[in-house]
């Protein structure tokens, strides 16, 4: 019997752009928007609208006021420290699992997912070089074998995204973004477990230190020196 793949449905088209308007600053931290609005903007009906907003309740990105709207949520301080905690509590050792357990295809696997990361990069465009990011980690972790894993860091790398965006290329090039994932994919092509876990910790505390300084330039409830001790505190 075969199977035929199904297209996303109308809310998971509604989720992924309305999420993607959120991280690239399209619908604004502290603004309220109706269902309505949303529709309209977006080309649906309210009701998938509706239905989106309940996914992006739980990931954080909104709050629902009743008969009034979604309003997007900024990233406090807190929120934003704890998301690269938990990053650095699960990729860390998963990193170092993936090095010690994959199989040579599994190797190829990552290092190809590299190497377009690079040529993606390559191009300067900022949108695509961050999507490779993210297929890299995601094949990664699959590698490392832990489906609730990924779930929790998807999450997390929702959130993060949501203020993080723009250190590309504001904070960092597209090659430079490419570049601080290569010593994992070294420690996990020879196999070296500990060596990719370090790696792993020293590009998350690497991408945490730019967004905390990024954002601790534009918003004062990110002060410097606030943003500085959260820093400390992740290292």
């Amino acid at each position: 019997m075969t199977t035929t793949d199904r297209g996303p449905t109308m809310t998971e088209r509604a989720v992924e752009q309305l999420r993607r308007a959120i991280v690239l600053g399209e619908l604004e931290a502290g603004e309220r928007y109706s269902a309505t609005e949303l529709g309209e903007r977006f080309g649906m009906s309210r009701t998938p609208i509706r239905e989106a907003t309940q996914e992006l309740v739980r990931l954080g990105l909104v709050t629902v006021e009743r008969n009034r709207g979604i309003r997007v949520l900024p990233t406090s301080l807190e929120s934003f420290v704890e998301g690269f905690e938990v990053r650095l509590m699960l990729e860390v050792p998963l990193a170092a699992r993936a090095a010690r357990s994959a199989t040579q295809d599994e190797r190829d696997a990552i290092a190809a997912a590299f190497a377009r990361f690079v040529e993606v990069a390559e191009t300067g465009d900022a949108d695509a070089t961050l999507r490779c990011d993210r297929d890299f980690h995601a094949a990664l972790l699959e590698v490392a074998g832990n489906r609730r894993a990924v779930e929790v860091l998807t999450e997390q790398r929702n959130l993060v995204l949501k203020t993080g965006v723009g250190t590309v290329p504001n904070m960092r090039s597209t090659v430079e973004c490419a570049e601080d994932h290569r010593a994992i994919v070294d420690a996990i092509v020879a196999g070296d477990g500990p060596a990719a876990g370090a790696a792993m910790r020293q590009h998350i505390l690497n991408t945490a230190d730019l967004l905390l300084r990024q954002e601790s330039a534009g918003r004062s409830e990110f002060g410097a020196p606030d943003a500085l001790r959260a820093l400390e505190q992740l290292r």
